[in-house]
């Protein structure tokens, strides 16, 4: 017999070096809000929660003693965190101005977004995004195909 289980909410969870820069970081290049923290006897951010708009990120500093560890222990980063913005040119400018690297300055894509890529100081990748126009499925898929065959 099969069980189904409801998920409520799915939450990033980050793992970084010197999470206390890791959260100035965010809140001064993207807006976030630190909602708590919970701090370690050694100083070391143990779980923190930031909002971002609706959506909440958690993070902690490595642990590598329990094996948690950020992605510069791994020479980067297997994944992504993408954040819909109003004006992905100027949250692109304000992350780079706070220390993030431009992977991919903001262009228009052919999903119906401009959008940047920057890697934040702490090695985590971050796609910025702004919606430009509503593209259906089909219509992705067919700008999808024309992109392949353009190269």
């Amino acid at each position: 017999m099969s069980r189904k289980h409801i998920i409520h909410e799915v939450f990033p969870y980050l793992r970084v070096r010197d999470a206390d820069a890791a959260i100035e970081f965010y809140r001064e290049a993207f807006g976030a809000e630190e909602m708590f923290r919970l701090t370690a006897p050694d100083g070391r951010v143990g779980h923190a929660q930031l909002r971002f708009g609706d959506a909440v990120l958690m993070l902690s500093d490595e642990y590598p003693e329990y094996g948690i560890q950020g992605p510069q222990a791994f020479g980067g980063s297997g994944s992504s965190i993408h954040l819909h913005v109003d004006d992905v040119d100027a949250m692109t400018t304000q992350a780079a101005e706070t220390g993030a690297s431009v992977l991919m300055e903001p262009k228009d894509q052919f999903y119906g977004e401009r959008s940047s890529r920057v890697l934040d100081p702490f090695g985590h990748e971050w796609i910025l995004g702004s919606k430009t126009e509503e593209v259906s499925p089909e219509e992705m898929q067919r700008r999808f195909n024309v992109m392949y065959e353009e190269e």
